[in-house]
């Protein structure tokens, strides 16, 4: 049995993928450095190159269509090593088969690709539907979620486009990084102590601009007056509206 270490990136990926051609030995896995294996497992570290990332992705264009390369970035972001294992055995089959696999769901891989990427898109979607704004004292506005994959590079353009006009940063707490956005462009951003109480989701008063606290304020009261209590549903609104964005919403801080 063999298994690749890799460094956890698309790009490890795409070199593990090229050394697998190169070497003529392909791995049972690709594992992250650190996690345990089998006694007696063949091991391999795949050391990043871009030059051979390159090459890859340059073949794979012209083996399968852009939306399953879009696919293949999209279910990356689902984090795991069972993930990037489906993604590369998914690479070598399209490079060594004579027909697409693109639509073949009887393989395993493409199966189970095909589950991971309709999950990350739509935890991408809850974050456009759950993310709350808050305004701060120097006038931007910042927003934090702890989404289950790692759902911020494909929210960028979303975000770009509706709020234009407006400096924010969209911070992933979970993952300890955010998107700024300062008019022009987006950038990543760290922050070694994020600017709100981590229980709430909310900005420390010094932070906050004045009116802030206002808006909510209005915000939860519209909430409140146009829910009906007769037809409150507490198991389908979680259903609809998972728990782990509900200390970031306005509308359920006490």
């Amino acid at each position: 049995m063999l298994y690749y270490f890799y460094d956890k990136t698309f790009e490890g990926l795409l070199t593990a993928v090229f050394d697998t051609f190169n070497r003529k030995q392909s791995p049972e896995k690709l594992v992250s450095a650190g996690v345990a294996i089998p006694l007696f497992t063949e091991t391999y570290t795949v050391i990043p190159d871009p030059d051979k990332a390159d090459r890859v992705l340059s073949g794979l264009r012209k083996k399968i269509s852009p939306s399953a390369i879009h696919m293949l970035l999209t279910s990356f972001l689902y984090e795991t090593d069972e993930a990037s294992t489906h993604i590369f055995r998914y690479i070598i089959k399209s490079f060594t088969s004579a027909q697409s696999i693109e639509l073949n769901f009887a393989d395993p891989d493409v199966l189970e690709l095909s589950k991971m990427y309709r999950k990350v898109q739509r935890e991408e979607e809850k974050v456009r539907q759950f993310v709350r704004f808050q305004k701060t004292a120097d006038g931007m506005f910042f927003a934090c979620f702890e989404p289950e994959y790692d759902v911020l590079p494909l929210s960028v353009e979303f975000f770009e486009d509706r709020f234009a006009d407006q400096q924010w940063i969209l911070y992933d707490m979970k993952r300890k990084y955010g998107l700024y956005y300062n008019l022009e462009k987006t950038e990543i951003v760290h922050f070694e102590n994020p600017p709100v109480t981590p229980e709430t989701g909310q900005l420390s008063p010094e932070q906050m601009d004045a009116s802030e606290k206002d808006f909510q304020q209005l915000w939860k009261q519209y909430y409140q007056s146009a829910a009906i209590k007769e037809r409150i549903n507490p198991k389908l609104q979680r259903q609809h509206m998972p728990r782990r964005f509900w200390k970031y919403l306005t509308e359920k801080q006490d």
